[in-house]
């Protein structure tokens, strides 16, 4: 599961708010919300970046992103809307090397993001 926070969080070594999970998923929120609504997806298989993914990931990737919209329909945010991010690597933000996606819900979220 590797050894980055998440992986931590996977094995219940640390805490989290955990709000979704399934065999391949898992889902709590974010420690600093940027949003009313703000739950990081993860896989529990240890991919560090979207580049890192292989062709035979996609089904997982599939399921990471509907396990989002699943859970954002299930708490009221699908009507008003909801943004899911990815980052990769330094320039595109991402801080903790195991793939991962942002909720994020129940404001306007502006575009261009920062």
């Amino acid at each position: 599961m590797g050894d980055t926070i998440f992986g931590k969080i996977i094995r219940r070594e640390i805490p989290a708010d955990i709000v979704y999970e399934d065999d391949e998923v898992l889902a709590f929120r974010d420690l600093n919300p940027q949003a009313p609504l703000h739950v990081l997806f993860i896989p529990k298989k240890a991919i560090p970046t979207l580049d890192d993914a292989k062709p035979e990931d996609a089904a997982l990737l599939g399921r990471l992103l509907l396990a989002a919209a699943g859970y954002a329909r299930r708490e009221g945010y699908a009507e008003q809307g909801y943004r899911v991010v990815n980052n990769c690597r330094e320039y595109g933000g991402q801080t903790v090397y195991h793939l991962h996606v942002h909720l994020l819900a129940g404001r306007h979220l502006g575009w261009p993001p920062g």
